[in-house]
């Protein structure tokens, strides 16, 4: 007789992506320079030869995934820790099981997610186990396993980087969810919803799945039908304003916004456009990106630290990633607005790369080269060259560009913030120049 409290495990409530986690690797999507063809944890799985690893990655990229596939595809028993609950005590309790498994030819692969949360003494437990092969230990991670997991037990496992999902994958992902589940046969999407759910997931199928789950939960039947389109998926999401696609001209609309508010020194407007792309699931790091554009675009040596600040953010970005580096975004951005303006570097580079392509037939004048072999020498390359260290003032007055655009000039410093400082170096090399 069934205990009254057992549940029956079709009466169990499992979120879609559960239902739909695959078991198989020909069945998962995305990650093929470590699943493809001829990749290395295929080619464990098909010779059942599985060593300890570590899955890094954002979340929803296949990582638990990944590690049930390894062990329903080969002779082996699967056991999962969570490092938030479990501790020394449950870790040895499936040591025992492991050995008991092995003495009968079976692995035993134990499944750790964020296993950066385990402390020094936990991931210390693993380590004689690991070694000498009582278990297989699979971890998962959101976090720099360098900096997280312990350096003993790092250099007893290989770590595998898992990337966001494409929007191609999210999409294949969401259209077998339809094909393959029962429970949707009487549910059509309009086409121009996949790319948008795709969007809003940021790499992430577990988010796209809840996202489908969701709208398909709260679609009402009509006629025995359920008929998702654009506006019904539109109002069906909380938060519209962060709807927008990331390749659309919405996208292009923000950071431009995002670009003219800084270059207008409104460091609320800038705040304000930078929260509507991170929120909307933009890449941090192609947002950090344009802020180095900008630093050398708009501000350049008017204030040079704020190239420092901008690469920097991208540093944080790359290290932290969301949500963690919204902030560091953030500082960067409030600080470019707030800098002294110049685009005399921009304005500079445009001016010379005009003349470059204009006058890639010039040859570098003959004192500007290196007279390497003795037929250099013969040709006159070096001569006439001037080594500014032997002059007192450091300077020459030597000819550097082709004679042809000689006189040309392209920087001109304002006297915004600390160019001022460079524009009266610049003028009192020019005055030397004409005194010697």
């Amino acid at each position: 007789m069934k205990n009254l409290f057992e549940q029956d495990d079709k009466y169990v409530y499992k979120p879609l992506a559960e239902k739909m986690r695959p078991n198989h690797l020909d069945d998962f999507f995305g990650q093929q320079d470590i699943v493809g063809p001829s990749s290395p944890i295929r080619k464990m799985i098909e010779t059942d030869n599985i060593s300890s690893m570590i899955f890094w990655g954002p979340p929803g990229v296949g990582k638990t995934t990944l590690a049930h596939i390894i062990a329903n595809e080969t002779n082996s028993s699967f056991y999962e820790l969570s490092a938030v609950t479990a501790g020394v005590k449950e870790i040895k309790e499936f040591i025992e099981i492991a050995r008991f498994n092995k003495m009968n030819g079976k692995k035993t692969i134990v499944f750790v997610d964020e296993i950066h949360r385990f402390n020094k003494v936990q991931q210390d437990a693993f380590l004689p186990y690991v070694e000498n092969g009582d278990i297989i230990l699979i971890g998962a991670t959101t976090e720099n396993p360098s900096f997280e997991v312990n350096s003993a037990l790092l250099s007893r496992v290989k770590v595998y980087v898992l990337t966001s999902l494409t929007e191609k994958e999210i999409v294949s992902i969401l259209r077998r969810t339809l094909e393959k589940n029962r429970e949707y046969q009487n549910v059509t999407i309009q086409e121009e919803c996949f790319p948008l759910i795709s969007s809003l997931s940021n790499g992430d199928a577990r988010s796209a799945l809840n996202t489908l789950e969701n709208i398909i939960n709260i679609t009402p039947f009509i006629n025995g039908e359920k008929k998702i389109t654009k506006e019904i998926l539109l109002s069906s999401l909380q938060s519209k304003t962060f709807l927008y696609d990331k390749k659309g001209e919405e996208h292009y609309n923000l950071i431009s916004a995002l670009h003219k508010s800084m270059r207008n020194s409104d460091p609320d407007a800038s705040l304000y456009y930078l929260a509507r792309m991170l929120e909307a699931g933009e890449d941090p790091l192609y947002v950090a990106r344009r802020l180095i554009r900008f630093a050398s675009e708009d501000i350049g040596l008017a204030n040079p630290n704020a190239l420092v600040q901008a690469t920097s953010a991208y540093e944080a970005a790359h290290d932290n990633g969301m949500p963690e580096c919204d902030v560091n975004l953030a500082q960067a951005v409030v600080y470019l607005s707030v800098s002294p303006k110049s685009n005399s570097l921009y304005m500079a580079y445009l001016k010379a790369k005009e003349d470059a392509k204009n006058t890639a037939y010039e040859k570098v004048p003959l004192n500007l080269r290196n007279a390497v072999t003795k037929l250099d020498s013969d040709l006159g390359y070096g001569k006439g060259y001037q080594y500014a260290h032997d002059f007192e003032q450091k300077i020459t007055n030597m000819q550097c560009l082709p004679d042809s655009i000689k006189n040309h000039k392209y920087y001109y410093p304002t006297n915004s913030g600390r160019e001022k400082a460079v524009k009266e170096v610049l003028t009192k090399i020019e005055n030397m120049k004409k005194n010697l």
